[in-house]
């Protein structure tokens, strides 16, 4: 934890060094930021390396389904008001990336720290945080990861009895569950537009009912708890009742539920919500998402969408029909090698929308959208799409690596 001046080993200092000399061999070699390779590398020579790292540091932790990496901004970004910040702010989110993250942040006061599901229980033992956020929970990668329900079951016994203050959200069954094996958990409303993976009841398997924004069991009394912060519109408001505005630059109902987390976990460190949430305005996009950029005389959006419940979310931004929509899917690796989960996304949202479909699994999609009563035409690539699509600003939406591939293509 912070305060503690211990200098790293000889043998830290080695593996510090040896992973930063691979990961800039790695981006010589124009093999992305060599992140993941050098934190490999540096456990490998120290396997205690990340817990060395984050001795000196407060440390938060972020997971999530979705959000977790603009989340991860956001609270960077709040907490610079209070002191220096190291964050895997390019979406490392492995002990691997994480390592090599800290590993460029000698002077840092505060590590803000985005986490993969599968891996908070491990990486919250490395790092002793201060404080977690967890914000969600949803289907995702179906081809190897666990069902959600899992899922929440590895993080209720991973964080059971943490010393770390929990900011989670109280709208998401699953997470409440998860969080209410720790004796500290701030509860935020940050809401749940997607709701299909959570009408059992996680503790007992019961009908969960859910009349309004309410939650509850009917079996065994499991509930959702009173929160102490609340999205509220455009605002925040904070335990003590008072409203602070939010005012960003990244779109969307989802971006708001992520500020008011963030500030709920920057007030764990002593920053008020005010200063925090006037220090979020100044992110305006998170690893290229949200960004507009120029290609083809056109301007394109770039929004990521990797899993049902954030493709929901990604269509409640968009702008209204006629917009163009150029819709993008893989199946790699980092994506997950299943496409079933493309029947549980909600297409009829896009009628109206001229579409246009692209990516690894362009004839998956494109069946779904016939099922939808979409009409939509296939093009062989973003190019091609972008010559087809009638005048206006194009809204491109992918998942993960269809996303990294438009970035390279596009010049982003």
């Amino acid at each position: 934890m912070a305060g503690n001046s211990d200098p790293l080993t000889p043998r830290a200092k080695l593996a510090v060094t040896a992973g930063k000399a691979v990961a800039a061999a790695s981006r010589a070699a124009g093999r992305g930021s060599g992140s993941v390779i050098g934190g490999r590398v540096a456990l490998k020579l120290d396997p205690d390396l990340l817990a060395r790292l984050a001795q000196n540091l407060d440390v938060v932790l972020v997971s999530a389904t979705n959000g977790k990496t603009t989340t991860t901004r956001l609270i960077a970004e709040a907490l610079r008001a209070a002191g220096p910040v190291v964050s895997n702010a390019l979406g490392a989110n492995m002990p691997a990336g994480i390592t090599s993250a800290l590993a460029g942040g000698s002077d840092a006061r505060y590590g803000v720290i985005e986490v993969d599901e599968k891996y908070l229980a491990g990486v919250a033992r490395d790092t002793d945080p201060k404080c977690i956020a967890l914000l969600n929970l949803s289907r995702d990668q179906l081809d190897r990861a666990a069902e959600t329900r899992m899922l929440a079951e590895n993080w209720r016994e991973g964080l059971a009895g943490s010393k770390a203050v929990i900011v989670a959200n109280a709208d998401d069954p699953l997470v409440v569950w998860a969080a209410s094996s720790s004796p500290n958990v701030i509860w935020v409303a940050a809401g749940q537009m997607w709701k299909d993976d959570a009408w059992s009841c996680p503790s007992c398997g019961g009908v969960m009912q859910r009349p309004g924004d309410d939650w509850f069991c009917g079996e065994c009394g499991f509930r959702r708890p009173t929160p102490s912060w609340v999205l509220s519109g455009d605002h925040v408001l904070d335990p003590h009742g008072s409203a602070w505005p939010i005012h960003l630059q990244l779109p969307g109902r989802a971006n708001k539920a992520n500020a008011a987390s963030s500030a709920a976990v920057a007030a764990v460190f002593g920053v008020p919500p005010q200063v925090a949430l006037e220090r979020m305005y100044q992110v305006q996009a998170v690893a290229g998402r949200y960004d507009v950029v120029q290609f083809m005389q056109r301007d394109l959006r770039l929004l990521l969408a990797k899993n049902p419940a954030g493709w929901l979310e990604t269509f409640s931004l968009i702008d209204p029909p006629p917009t163009p929509v150029i819709l993008s899917v893989n199946a790699r690796g980092a994506d997950g090698t299943d496409t079933s989960w493309l029947w549980d996304v909600d297409y009829t949202r896009l009628t109206g929308h001229p579409i246009f479909v692209i990516g690894d699994r362009k004839l998956d999609l494109a069946v779904r959208l016939e099922v939808a009563n979409q009409h939509f035409q296939v093009c062989e690539s973003v190019d091609q799409a972008v010559q087809m699509a009638p005048p206006g600003r194009i809204e491109v939406i992918a998942n993960y690596t269809a996303f990294q591939d438009l970035r390279r293509r596009v010049g982003n």
